[in-house]
């Protein structure tokens, strides 16, 4: 049997972290227990920008990275499905809890993404509605409305995408679009640009929207490939396989305190 060629793909640009260098290197270890390469995007590739003339985001969102949005670089991810069976899109601030099992193996081929859907987490109260709101702002304008399913007490059905697996199939859905061809179509603009309630938004909206629209074949992976540390309830967070730091800002010292942190994961 042919072995899969599978890759996951970082991108850690700009200034450096404590706490990302270490979630770094756990996916690196976790790429070498399972036979999976390795790329770490260190430097800007697509340099997305917002439209000057019309963008509702704050100039110093864009200004302070020379003038574009870092949170699109990950998209040239999409590069490697040229080349690959499977590709996985994992954030900076995701550590790998050692011994984890392979990622690649819960996403057979007849789907073409998965991800973890947020209102699927065991999260806390107080986030639960904190994402309600959120996916009313984002997700619940009447031309994106019926895209989502609501009838969930967290809002509507969106995956994190700080954790993403798409096989190859994915790439039909690019149309033979290069990353930044992708990016630049016309429907996306408004969230390039942060129109709206989009005015702080990543990434994460604009692939949510692309996943449903494209009516592509999804597989929902559980919270332990994308434990969202202070979301979920702590005891729950020593079973992630995945930890995901996705509001460092508001960790202790910026979750530069690396070996306190990680009291609470291990």
């Amino acid at each position: 049997m042919k072995m899969k060629k599978r890759v996951i793909y970082q991108v850690y640009v700009g200034k450096r972290s404590r706490l990302y260098d270490h979630c770094v290197e756990s996916v690196k270890d976790y790429c070498k227990a399972h036979n999976i390469e390795h790329v770490v995007q260190k430097q800007p590739i697509l340099k997305i920008k917002p439209d000057v003339f019309s963008t509702n985001r704050s100039k110093e969102s864009y200004e302070k990275h020379g003038g574009f949005l870092p949170i699109f670089e990950k998209e040239n991810a999409f590069t490697y499905l040229k080349t690959n069976d499977q590709v996985a899109i994992i954030d900076a601030d995701i550590w790998v809890r050692p011994g984890a099992s392979n990622i690649f193996d819960k996403v057979p081929e007849e789907y073409d993404f998965a991800g973890v859907l947020e209102r699927e987490m065991p999260t806390t109260e107080a986030y639960t509605r904190k994402i309600a709101n959120y996916t009313r702002m984002q997700y619940g304008m009447n031309q994106l409305n019926t895209l989502f399913d609501w009838k969930h007490p967290g809002g509507a059905n969106f995956y994190n995408m700080g954790m993403m697996v798409l096989n190859k199939s994915f790439d039909k859905y690019l149309k033979g679009q290069t990353p930044m061809q992708f990016l630049m179509r016309p429907d996306f603009k408004v969230f390039i640009d942060g129109m709206g309630n989009w005015k702080w938004s990543t990434d994460q909206t604009l692939l949510n929207v692309f996943v449903k629209e494209s009516g592509m074949s999804v597989k929902n992976l559980s919270f332990h490939w994308n434990g969202l540390f202070t979301a979920i309830h702590p005891k729950y967070v020593r079973e992630a396989n995945f930890v995901h730091f996705f509001l460092k800002d508001k960790l202790p010292n910026g979750g530069e305190n690396v070996e306190e942190i990680m009291q609470y994961v291990t």
